[in-house]
């Protein structure tokens, strides 16, 4: 798979490095030619000079065939706006935006756009986010049997209690991370937009449990 980084500072390395070693294809956005040199000569991938929210720009960087795409420049309005630009211009639907003011962060979290903060937290959090279904455990027991992840949720669940996700996958819903908060579910918990779901599931389940989430609930009459 293909991913696009606006940002070659030390979470835009580390992220494009991480990437790297998972196999897949990166290309890395700055206006600074410098700040690739934070790459190393062992990156393979591609490093375009330019805006990360021009279009022209992203073309170049393969926004088109991107399978997600990560904004971590170090201003807040341009890692949104070009966030934005990915998903409503070019239809990237896994996109994150590092945001260093935290009040404007619970704002676009709202808008749908995930937002992280930190540098290695940032680029663990961002490979949960780019990765494709189940690339990144939270937690595993001693025994190996038991497993803890964010699990991605299709849309259809919206507005579900928490409590139908654990009938439909036989899982526990652990925590919910929203507006970028922990939150413990009790059984009147509703599933908002933006929510993300992580839960403690045993490790031959998960395939299951992630196909059973990553599709919308069946509607009864």
């Amino acid at each position: 798979m293909h991913f696009v980084i606006m940002g070659c500072g030390r979470v835009g390395a580390t992220l494009a490095h991480s990437l790297e070693q998972h196999g897949h294809t990166v290309s890395v956005i700055d206006q600074n030619p410098d700040a690739f040199r934070r790459l190393g000569s062992w990156f393979e991938g591609k490093t375009v000079q330019g805006i990360g929210f021009d279009r022209d720009t992203l073309v170049e960087a393969g926004i088109e065939d991107a399978y997600a795409f990560a904004a971590v420049s170090s201003g807040d309005n341009s890692n949104i706006l070009a966030a934005r630009v990915a998903r409503e211009t070019f239809g990237v639907e896994n996109v994150v935006a590092r945001i260093y003011d935290p009040r404007r962060a619970e704002v676009y979290q709202r808008l749908g756009i995930p937002t992280v903060a930190t540098v290695r937290w940032t680029a663990d959090q961002m490979l949960r986010r780019l990765l494709p279904h189940g690339a990144a455990s939270e937690f595993v027991d001693s025994s190996g049997r038991l497993r803890l992840a964010e699990v991605e949720v299709d849309r259809g669940w919206i507005g579900h209690p928490v409590t139908a996700l654990e009938q439909v996958s036989s899982a526990r819903v652990a925590f919910l991370t929203r507006l970028g908060e922990g939150v413990l579910p009790t059984d009147a918990t509703v599933l908002q937009e933006g929510d993300l779901v992580h839960m403690l599931m045993p490790v031959d389940r998960v395939p299951i449990i992630e196909r059973l989430l990553g599709t919308a609930p069946e509607v009864r009459a």
